[in-house]
Formats: C-alpha cells, structure tokens, sequence
C-alpha cells in the first residue's frame, strides 16, 4: 500500500512524502497501474517546481519513497501542490486498497 502525507508551514503546503508501493504482490495489476500514475503524479509535480518553477527543494527518492519540501515556495508551487494533492486524493477515494491519503498535513516549519 502507498501511503501519501503533505506537509506544511503554518502559511502553506510546502512538500510531500509518499511512500510504499501501491501493488502487494507481483500479480496485482490494478496496484501496478495505480502505483504508476502516483509515481507520475509526483515527479510531475517535482520536476515542475524544480525544473520550470525554479524554487529550491530538498528531495529524498529512494525505492518506494519520495519526499520533497520547497524551501521557499512561491504562489506557482504551492499551486502544483496543491493541484497534486487534489489528484492523490480522489486516486485514493477510487483505489483504497491501495493508496492511503492522510488528508491532514504535518507541519515541518514555524
């Protein structure tokens, strides 16, 4: 199961983790499918902000796990945030068997 929290500032959101794999075993190919768009979902997001955006993040991305905090977001980021929050919860609502959306968000700054 993936499991998908945002994070926050006391303004804004400020980045996400995702982590796990959507697909419990070899054989399950709606978990592969939904794994892929989460992944998608997610380096879209973070290519954005870093790539065309240009704000400054911090990025962990490991096998089964993506955390990225913007540094200093803009109005732009926190849009895409936002906008791929929005899409990891009604992916959640449709497969949640897969995916768990914690729909608060933890806040990593003051």
């Amino acid at each position: 199961m993936t499991s998908v929290k945002f994070l926050a500032d006391k303004n804004s959101l400020v980045g996400f983790e995702i982590s796990g794999h959507c697909s419990v075993d070899s054989d399950d190919e709606i978990g592969k499918i939904v794994c892929a768009a989460v992944s998608s979902a997610a380096y879209m997001a973070a290519n954005t902000i870093i790539e065309i955006i240009g704000d400054g993040c911090e990025a962990d991305i490991d096998d089964a796990k993506m955390c990225l905090v913007v540094k200093n977001p803009s109005e732009r980021s926190i849009t895409v945030l936002e906008g791929l929050k929005l899409h990891l919860k009604e992916l959640s609502n449709q497969y949640g068997n897969n995916i768990k959306f914690y729909g608060g968000v933890d806040h990593v700054k003051d």
